[in-house]
């Protein structure tokens, strides 16, 4: 008789290499959009090649967690998905909190990519007084006086900073005081935080950075071989 109970981990989740969690999410995303077209079954190589993966890369990261291969089959999507939102902490519902509802700040307000992966945007705050009591897609923005008790009564666990730099480590202070666990930076510097609380930062000029320097790399090989 089979259980119901999904495979063990295999590796402690500190000990999982970051890449191999990007590419979880990367894995979920492409699952999902191969659901949504009708697609229930997957190989490893199927699915690498579709993200630029070698089907061992897709082996590997997943043996991680467990044994989700099916011999004859392959992946069955659907499970796949269910097994890798577990894996991520994504088959619950994540309060969230903004701070900083600048332009970047508006723009994930209205953002509509959190709701089907399981994060909600439960409060926005900004130290403005224009902005103070207004509402972008619904949700009301809030003084910076209320943070800890909107966090403790929303019982919000993460924080999305989206202010300037030279606020962001502040911001980051007053969302750990609050009790969020952890924290997405949009600010360009490192935060320093305590231990127990997470961050991850997106510099979106960093992410232009890369992507120059791809295409940089291209142009420069192309001029060398044409000489």
């Amino acid at each position: 008789m089979s259980s119901s109970k999904p495979p063990s981990p295999r590796t402690e989740p500190a000990a999982v290499p970051a890449a191999v969690v990007n590419r979880l999410s990367l894995y979920l995303r492409e699952l999902q959009h191969l659901v949504q077209h009708g697609i229930q079954t997957i190989s490893s190589s199927q699915l690498g090649e579709r993200l630029g993966f070698s089907d061992a890369q897709v082996r590997k990261d997943l043996a991680h967690f467990g044994n989700f291969g099916h011999p004859g089959v392959g992946y069955r999507c659907d499970e796949l998905i269910s097994e890798i939102r577990r894996i991520l902490g994504t088959d619950r519902r994540w309060s969230v909190a903004l701070v900083g509802v600048g332009n970047l700040g508006r723009a994930l307000l209205g953002y509509r990519g959190f709701a089907p992966q399981g994060f909600a945007l439960a409060a926005a705050f900004d130290s403005d007084p224009a902005k103070i009591g207004g509402r972008i897609e619904g949700v009301e923005i809030l003084p910076m006086d209320r943070l800890s008790e909107v966090v403790a009564e929303r019982h919000i666990d993460l924080g999305l900073i989206a202010v300037p730099a030279a606020d962001a480590q502040t911001a980051a202070d007053r969302l750990v005081a609050a009790g969020v666990r952890g924290i997405v930076n949009f600010a360009p510097l490192a935060l320093v935080l305590p231990d127990g609380v997470s961050q991850v930062g997106v510099d979106l000029a960093r992410e232009l950075e890369q992507v120059a320097f791809a295409v940089a790399s291209r142009l420069r090989s192309g001029q060398t071989n044409g000489q």
